[in-house]
């Protein structure tokens, strides 16, 4: 291009005859490179990937054209390219503000459920887990789930089935910030349920503490009680406990009463306050 310059200016050549002696195209002389605006387009892309990071560039593109955008494929390719999406590293989402709420005593059933996960190995050493929900209101063990994985989906089903067996949802259903309790298949099933999820502070389990409680009743009384060589065994023993845990075991919470008998009675749980209050005489 430079040299088909000098020729016209220095050598006094024609346009035609010094872009034919370089073989280049006249154009050249004459191209005009376009700025393009792509503002919208770079908008657009980032709203996206903070929504969705997991996404890589075929959803993009694919969520962009189902959005009606004008732009085409290639053009989308180009800014996602040029922003470096395709480099980026998979970061951690941060939690949204969880804002503490007090650990109050229910005044009925399914008004406030409690949902909390254990783990504990078999004898060979492989991991298992186990999802726990209990009723705030009586502490009756409405389920113990025990398998090697239980995701966010498998969670919700599990509640789902119990709110059939029960008939009712719970009003609120109290919960830490674990990956399963934050998917969105949960969050998709209590929007369903009309159900309020309760997310207890990051690293404060005592604002869960009924949950809490149950949980270390059930590692004393089964999961380091015995050696388990399947999960047959830790769900057989588990059911079997369940049914003496809410059938026979009194709690002071619950003025010695079980959980089923004081379900029965149609008394109102006592406070902790209330429980370490000395009785008064009536004489």
């Amino acid at each position: 291009m430079e040299l088909a310059r000098t020729m016209i200016e220095e050598r006094q050549l024609s346009t035609r005859r010094a872009f034919q002696a370089v073989s280049l195209s006249r154009n050249r002389l004459y191209y005009r490179l376009v700025e393009r605006d792509d503002g919208e387009l770079i908008e657009a892309i980032r709203a996206l990937v903070e929504k969705e990071p997991a996404w890589g560039q075929d959803k993009v593109i694919a969520r962009l054209k189902a959005d009606g955008r004008r732009w085409n494929a290639k053009r989308i390719r180009r800014v996602y390219l040029a922003l470096k999406l395709n480099l980026r590293r998979r970061g951690r989402r941060r939690l949204p503000d969880r804002v503490k709420k007090p650990l109050v005593v229910p005044s009925r059933p399914n008004e406030c459920w409690s949902a909390d996960f254990m783990s504990d190995a078999l004898y060979n050493g492989r991991r298992f887990r186990t999802f726990n929900v209990i009723d705030d209101f009586n502490r009756e063990a409405l389920h113990i789930e025990v398998d090697f994985s239980l995701p966010g989906g498998r969670v919700a089903r599990l509640l789902e089935a119990i709110v059939q067996a029960r008939g009712a949802a719970p009003l609120r259903l109290r919960l830490d910030n674990g990956p399963e309790m934050i998917s969105a298949e949960l969050a998709r099933w209590a929007q369903r349920r009309g159900v309020e999820l309760q997310f207890i502070q990051p690293g404060k389990p005592a604002q869960n503490a009924y949950i809490e409680r149950f949980n270390r009743t059930y590692r004393t009384e089964v999961l380091d009680a015995y050696l388990f060589e399947t999960l047959d065994e830790v769900r057989a023993i588990t059911e079997d406990w369940i049914v003496r845990y809410n059938n026979g075991r009194p709690h002071d919470s619950l003025g010695g009463l079980t959980p089923a008998a004081f379900a029965r009675s149609g008394a109102r749980p006592r406070s902790r306050k209330e429980q370490n209050q000395p009785a008064t005489s009536l004489l």
